[in-house]
């Protein structure tokens, strides 16, 4: 299948993501041409990676199990693809951080204001992934055609919602584990194993991050 007639199906079964992405694109060209590179790539993924946030966060308050239902069932089968494109695209973020971080030597006087810089990046882009996993988990929950549910909630008798799904995706992204919400197939434990493995190298890097900047404060 080509690309074309697949690009409206995206749009249309991600219609956050696609906004972010758009806007995010938009935003580039009407960056000032002083600016360096890497910081017009930086702010263009920072505006894209909040406005996501913002328009998710917006929704999820107020969807119930319903919603999530008819969400899931227009979401397409290239979600994986999209979610490990994103988990790239995220790193790679963190990898920007870290050359932005070694040109800021050469411009002293920007320091609080680079690292404001940094902070709003590495923070969105690791709320971002927890979002993100927070939908898949969703979207897998309520499209599987198996008896069993993929995940057992400790309130059974309660269709989960998208509270449950950040309480379950957030959970991984701070501690690397579960708690009290169960895995029972093989296909969701891929997925917690994939952002387990990702969310212990992003705040393994945060963590480095932290230091090193915290070390730059105080020389």
């Amino acid at each position: 299948m080509s690309w074309r007639p697949t690009l409206p199906r995206i749009i249309h079964s991600r219609p956050h993501l696609s906004l972010a992405v758009a806007v995010g694109a938009l935003v580039w060209p009407f960056l000032p041409d002083d600016w360096h590179w890497l910081t017009r790539v930086l702010t263009a993924w920072d505006v894209a990676v909040w406005l996501y946030l913002v328009t998710m966060v917006s929704m999820m308050l107020r969807a119930d199990h319903h919603d999530i239902r008819r969400a899931a069932s227009r979401q397409d089968e290239k979600g994986p693809v999209i979610l490990a494109t994103l988990s790239v695209a995220i790193l790679i973020s963190l990898a920007a951080i870290v050359l932005q971080l070694a040109s800021l030597k050469n411009h002293p006087d920007d320091l609080p204001l680079q690292y404001t810089f940094v902070a709003l990046t590495v923070i969105g882009s690791w709320l971002m992934t927890g979002v993100m996993f927070c939908s898949h988990y969703a979207h897998l929950y309520y499209t599987n055609k198996e008896t069993e549910p993929l995940l057992g909630f400790p309130d059974q008798h309660l269709q989960p919602n998208y509270w449950d799904f950040l309480y379950f995706s957030f959970t991984i992204s701070v501690a690397v584990q579960t708690s009290d919400v169960t895995v029972r197939s093989r296909r969701m434990r891929k997925v917690v194993l994939g952002q387990s493995v990702l969310c212990f190298f992003y705040n393994l890097a945060i963590l480095g991050l932290s230091i090193n900047i915290a070390a730059s404060l105080i020389n």
